[in-house]
């Protein structure tokens, strides 16, 4: 028994177990494989002598891997066993030698030269015998090329291998995998696509061509290779995005609280996926169509368009550069800066200038227009002369393949126009180039320098970019003035790699050349190549866990208190900051703000204690998939100094070499330029706008240190109880609850005192000094007032809230209960600190332990605990930070009671550990409060959190991505394989030049140690508004629909009103069909517009938050045009005509509700689709006074006048108001306006602003500002002289250049002097734009502003 036992620990210890049978089958096979193709290599005699033996050492290493493998391998990404490591050896073995039989088999059986290429034959024996050879030779390195970790695991290579084969045949350029599935995906969705073209192609080449023209089936082949890239370009890698749209949001349960917390991302993700599956179903079927159509039409012969793009690919460069913060690494700040550049604290969203939405619509036009037609004059020019047989002046696309598969060139060029411009537009200038080289070749001669040159600038345009990027990392990283030794390897590893410098400029190419990182061998000026990796790097799927009570069990939560670390508490800012990211990033990019990018750049995002660094993994047209990677808030010493490099300015530096002699203004100094250029990051933007939180956070233990402070703690602590049991809606159930009415008898008797030795009368207000506790009277004497006063705040019947009523027990049963609660959480110890916050954090958290035989009465419903008491301690903790701001404003009842009723509707309180904490931040709630208790490093403190949502302020660093690759595999080699567990190990040491310790942090863990890495999240252009502001949404069936019903209700009432005296279209659009519905992405907002007195507000404008959404209810057909015309009059000349008109009355918030009383004393109503004003709704007197001033026109007939005037009338019962005796009603009612709509008030206020239009009587009321983007500050100085100004004194005041450094802002007000409105017949007062244009004195100045930019206060008396 012993010598069994004793093998079987000894099988064990040679060998691995595998968990299951296909692993097993798996290793069977692949052993047999390996024995086999060793065979047949050695039988054939490729190896001799003691290559013989070399090769049968490689093929024991091979099988003994599937027995034992090496643990760890220099190429596993893990700690640990990891298995899929075993099956790596054999793997390419059998590849191996595979491709050996099969390059020797095409060396002996190829007779003649089949494939030549500037006379050079790729299928020469020569050159297949030479790769065999090389190939011999790579196998017998077997053991060395493993030991060093040149080839990864076979996961990490089939990857590569179909990302790779995606970017550089099929033209997937940006399309990287992110996963093994995602690449496989990928790759066979390009197979697809392309077989699926080929026949249209094949057919094509077969026909007859002619100079003049094009075969028919060539065009269709050319409109449908459109289509089909432009929708491979806008779909993710990632088949789970299009498995998720059949799929729910992910709902996480937690039984225990009974809470369910939907996460909104997974449903945000799929209505944006569907949105764009419904566009791309009408944007294709476009697209074909028409390309179709102009490429078999003449216009590409006719224009000639080849040489159109030559000067587009400078003009996409130029910009981002100005645009940076130290343009050029020359100027000291951005030459175009941006609106938010100078601002302290940004407010609203980052303002677009005009230019650069003009750069967004251009850069659209040449994406989806230009380039294809560019792309397809070539194809044409191409395809002419292949047909025609001259074949070797074609591009070296064409002619690497043959010409029945001539289309995979067509659609690998035109899919590599779908990235961002500065990417395709950059592959399609050295294009286009390479094609002029190929025809200057034919004309100076086969043998001219101009073929040469066009054979070394053809290499893959990624490698070439990928290889400056590795050399700059390089020298930057080992320059000897900057350099940081970590180590004493560090000093020693220096003066030895500098005689090495060739073969490390050698070794640079071969790793540029298969795309792998060149990473710093344990941190030192030594580098060594590791294995190919994907864009994404790394293998495994890692992201943050977050650990609150959802995951947790409930003893733990209890006793241990887990993720009570600062580092888990604060990675949800981290995640709140990917969701923010998820709704804008893509965006962003399109505007620019990030400058240029491309696949697999890495930025770090630094603000006042962010830090995260964003990896591009996927760009696609209209997405990006990223991942975000947040750094500890309080890093270590290391990763300080690095935050204070990328955050400090140079602009005052002014050395020049060992003297400072000052700089030219605006321009960097010597010392700084020469700095700056020899750094591995540089600072793109300083004010990137991204909506987030702002964290406050207060010690408690300062702000409860004396007594008198808990006493006011313990005081809100029990109005809060008394608030919430008494607005709760069982109430009246509890009072009838007949086991708590027999648990409070006790408390029923007016003598009653509670003595419990955990009340304190430090701390309690209450406390009955001559009964040592808590009695019945003097708890009444404190709180009866306020029982009382919450009790007549009641929505339903009032309930008897004398001393001795049954409200007044439960509340001192509640109150009581809930201090001994906290009394009991805190030890008994209510006089020390530490003690009662302890007990506080207990009680906040939801941890009440009921001990005493007087409280059991609350077991008979526990609703009490989760819906009053706990409510009441979390509120008590937000009055209590009150106090500090307002000592004495909560005396009173009613200002408390509104208080606590404001808390409740606009702020979150809860734990952090809670679910509700983590769906409050991330469905972007306004404010929140949390209690934090943080237990890290001996540190035992409590904090008061506050959060509030406001629009933060990052700094955007660029990052050199191969300096990230490059120490992210130098930390995993070192980590992993040589088992480094140093925590000071040199190459995690600050050096400013790399930010190596910023970039080494955020590894995944455990190698790394962010705070928060999230998944692989994708964002959408048309999730972000300012760009659907510009480009429009998604095209849709829905979207079409009401755009053609709106825009046909717009010409109507366009039409109607050009005819009626000057009328403006946006005054006569109050009862307008409603604009084409918004598909915004995780929106809740309804995009409304509604008219304020002739003024358009948006939903989305910046006084959108300040008032509800207004649903249009679009006219009828038979509404007549005269009928808005009146109603224009009206609101256009009364002084109060922003009361006159309800649908701007019921608009305006409460607060503003006194500055917008109408002078004719209208009450504000919500105007309704029939309300209408007649003649029989108006006073008496207005009626026999009408009817004296004008006699009526018996041929006019009486109707209806669909005035929106928010008056209640009848249609049945109203007449309507002949066209002479408009003008007369709009006099009538301003004399006698009280009277005749309202409440009586004086008449007598005449002003001019109550005659006709087309008087020139200036129209005088007050007006204030909302939008400052609507201001037309440069008007004045038009040359064109658009508007007829009426005084040229005015002109030359009203606008930028007098104003000078002063700007008009959101909130100012000031009067009306003048107003141009469309269409009008008096040239004075005539927009030329289609919107009404107001000139308003504020002060001394003279703003022009569109009328959609001011809401009107009233008259100016």
């Amino acid at each position: 028994v012993w010598y069994e036992t004793f093998v079987c620990f000894s099988l064990l210890s040679v060998s691995i177990r595998n968990r299951e049978v296909l692993e097993n089958i798996l290793a069977v096979v692949l052993a047999i494989l390996v024995a086999f193709l060793g065979s047949v290599l050695y039988i054939e005699g490729f190896f001799k002598d003691i290559w013989v033996f070399q090769f049968c050492l490689v093929i024991a290493s091979c099988q003994y891997s599937l027995l034992k493998s090496v643990q760890p391998d220099s190429s596993s990404p893990r700690h640990g066993h990891n298995r899929i490591i075993a099956y790596s050896r054999p793997v390419y073995f059998c590849m191996c030698c595979g491709l050996i039989w099969l390059l020797d088999y095409g060396s002996k059986t190829t007779s003649a030269t089949r494939f030549r290429l500037y006379q050079v034959a790729f299928t020469s024996p020569l050159l297949l015998a030479s790769a065999r050879d090389l190939v011999i030779v790579f196998t017998l390195c077997f053991p060395l090329v493993f030991f060093i970790g040149l080839l990864p695991q076979v996961n990490t290579f089939g990857m590569y291998l179909c990302e790779q084969l995606d970017i550089h045949v099929f033209g997937g350029n940006v399309t990287a995998s992110t996963s093994l599935l995602a690449a496989v995906h990928s790759f066979i969705r390009s197979i697809v696509a392309v077989a699926l073209l080929y026949g249209l192609c094949y057919v094509a080449l077969r026909e007859s061509w002619e100079a003049q023209h094009i075969p028919v089936l060539f065009s269709v082949f050319c409109g449908l290779l459109v289509a089909v890239s432009y929708h491979l370009s806008r779909q993710s890698s990632d088949p789970s995005v299009m498995i998720a749209l059949g799929t729910r949001g992910t709902v996480i349960l937690c039984p225990r609280l009974a809470v369910q917390v939907k996460d909104p991302l997974p449903e945000k993700l799929k209505n944006s996926v569907s949105e764009r599956l419904q566009s791309d179903l009408i944007v294709c079927i476009v697209i074909a169509v028409l390309y179709f159509a102009i490429h078999v039409s003449t216009v590409f012969i006719a224009l000639q368009l080849l040489g159109c793009g030559d000067s587009v690919w400078p003009s996409n460069m130029i910009p981002p550069q100005v645009r940076k913060q130290l343009p050029w690494h020359c100027f000291s700040h951005p030459l175009l800066k941006t609106k938010e550049y100078y601002q302290f604290e940004v407010r609203v969203h980052a303002f677009i200038w005009k230019s650069r939405q003009r750069g967004i619509n251009k850069a659209f036009i040449l994406k989806l227009k230009l380039w294809p037609f560019l792309l397809k004059d070539c194809v044409r020019v191409d395809v002419c002369m292949l047909m025609c047989g001259r074949w070797c002046s074609l591009p070296l696309t064409l002619q690497l393949v043959p010409r029945d598969v001539v289309g995979l060139s067509f659609a690998e060029l035109v899919r590599a126009v779908c990235p961002p411009p500065n990417i395709g537009e950059s592959r399609v200038f050295f294009f286009v180039f390479f094609l002029r080289c190929v025809c200057m070749s034919c004309v100076l001669g086969p043998s001219s320098f101009v073929e040469a040159f066009l054979v070394v600038l053809s290499m893959p345009f990624g490698y070439l970019w990928e290889l400056f990027h590795k050399l700059r990392f390089v020298y930057t990283y080992i320059a000897p003035w900057q350099i940081t030794w970590g180590s004493a390897f560090h000093a020693f590893a220096q003066p030895f790699a500098v005689p090495h410098s060739a073969m490390l400029f050698v070794q640079a190419m071969v790793s540029a050349l298969f795309s792998t990182p060149l990473n710093p061998f344990l941190g030192s000026a030594i580098f060594i190549t590791s294995y190919v990796r994907p864009v994404k790097f790394w293998e495994r799927d890692y992201n943050t866990k977050r650990v609150d009570h959802s995951n947790t069990r409930l003893a733990s939560q209890l006793d241990r208190n887990p993720g009570s670390d600062d580092n888990n508490l604060n990675s949800i800012f981290y995640e709140h900051l990917t969701r923010s990211l998820q709704h804008s990033l893509c965006g962003d990019l399109l505007l620019g703000r990030w400058g240029n990018y491309s696949t697999s750049d890495c930025f770090i995002l630094a603000s006042d204690y962010l830090n995260a660094l964003v990896h591009l993994i996927e760009i696609g047209n209209g997405l990006v998939t990223f991942q975000l990677r947040g750094l500890e808030f309080r890093g270590t010493y290391c990763q300080q100094r690095e935050v204070e490099a990328i955050t400090e300015g140079v602009e005052e530096d002014e050395g020049f070499c060992c003297c400072e002699p000052g700089h030219i203004p605006h321009v960097l100094s010597f010392n700084a330029t020469f700095g700056q250029r020899w750094l591995a990051w540089e600072v793109l933007v300083t004010k990137y706008v991204l909506e987030g939180y702002s964290i406050t956070d207060n010690s408690a233990a300062s702000m409860l240190q004396v007594f008198d402070l808990r006493k006011i703690l313990t005081t809100y602590y029990v109005k809060g109880i008394i608030y919430y049991v008494t607005t709760s809606p069982k109430l009246e159930e509890w009072l009838a609850n007949e086991m708590m009415q027999e648990g409070l008898q006790p408390c029923r008797d007016r003598n009653y005192v509670d003595m419990d030795a955990t009340f304190n009368p430090n701390i309690d207000e209450d406390y009955d000094h001559r009964l040592a506790g808590i009695s019945r009277d003097s708890f009444c004497g404190v709180y009866l007032t306020w029982i009382q006063y919450c009790s007549s705040r009641r929505e339903k019947k009032v309930l008897d809230a004398d001393k001795d009523s049954a409200l007044v027990t439960l509340c001192y049963g509640l109150c009581v209960l809930g201090r001994r609660a906290l009394g009991t959480a805190s030890h008994h110890m209510s006089s020390n600190l530490e003690s009662f916050l302890y007990g506080l954090h207990a009680l906040f958290k939801g941890d009440f332990r009921i001990s005493s035989v007087r409280d059991e009465w609350i077991f008979a419903d526990m609703e009490l605990l989760r819906k009053v008491v706990v409510p009441g301690i979390r509120m008590s903790l937000k009055l209590h930070q009150d106090h500090f701001t307002s000592p004495d404003e909560y005396d009173d009842p009613a200002v408390l009671y509104e208080a606590i009723t404001s808390h409740e509707q606009n702020l979150v309180i809860a734990h952090e550990g809670d679910p509700a904490w983590r769906s409050a931040v991330l469905s972007n709630s306004p404010s929140l409060l949390a209690l934090r208790h943080v237990m890290d490093d001996g540190t035992n403190e409590y904090k008061i959190i506050m959060l509030n949502k406001r629009y933060l302020s990052f700094r955007v660093i660029k990052v050199n991505k191969e300096c990230v690759r490059g120490l992210w595999a130098g930390q995993q080699q070192e980590l992993v394989f040589l088992r480094n567990r140093n925590p000071e190990r040199g190459s995690i040491q600050n050096a400013k030049q790399a930010l190596r310790n910023m970039i080494n942090s955020s590894c995944d863990q455990p190698i790394g140690y962010p705070i928060y890495v999230s998944p692989l999240t994708t964002s959408y252009s048309e999730t972000h508004q300012q760009l659907r502001e510009i480009l429009g949404g998604p095209i849709s069936i829905g979207n079409i629909r009401n755009f053609v019903i709106s825009t046909w209700h717009r010409l109507r009432k366009g039409c109607g009103a050009g005819c009626n005296s000057g009328g403006n279209i946006e005054d006569s659009d109050l009862g307008g069909g409603g604009s084409s519905a918004s598909n915004n992405v995780g929106s809740n907002e309804s995009q409304s517009s509604v008219s304020h007195g002739g003024s358009v507000i948006s939903g989305n404008g910046p006084a959108a938050n300040l008032h509800p959404p207004v649903t249009s209810h679009p006219p009828t057909l038979g509404t007549s045009h005269s009928s808005h015309s009146v109603q224009s009059s009206l609101v256009r000349q009364s002084p109060a005509r922003a009361s006159m008109a309800s649908q701007s009355s019921y608009r305006y918030s409460s607060r503003h509700s006194s500055l917008r009383t109408s002078a004719t004393g209208l009450v504000p109503c919500r105007r309704s689709s029939t309300s209408q004003i007649s003649l029989r709704n108006l006073p008496t007197s207005i009626q026999s006074r009408l009817s004296m001033a004008n006699p009526p026109d018996p041929s006019v007939q009486l109707g209806s006048l669909s005035i929106q005037y928010g008056l209640p009338s009848s249609s049945s019962s109203s007449q309507s108001i002949p066209a002479y005796k408009r003008h007369t009603l709009v006099g009538l009612l301003a004399a006698e306006g009280g009277n005749a709509l309202g409440d009586p008030q004086p008449s007598n206020h005449a002003s001019p602003a109550y005659h006709v239009p087309g008087r020139k009587e200036e129209v005088m009321y007050r007006v204030q500002i909302i939008d400052p983007s609507h201001v037309m500050e440069a008007i004045n100085m038009s040359k064109r002289k658009e508007l007829q100004w009426p005084d040229e004194g005015i002109r030359l005041k009203a606008g930028r250049s007098n104003w000078r450094e002063w700007n008009p802002q959101e909130g100012m007000e000031g009067h009306v002097i003048h107003r141009w409105v469309p269409c009008s017949r008096d040239p004075g007062s005539r927009s030329h734009i289609d919107k009404t244009i107001l000139l308003v004195q504020i002060e001394d100045k003279y703003v022009p502003i569109v009328e959609s930019g001011v809401i009107e206060l009233g008259a100016e008396v």
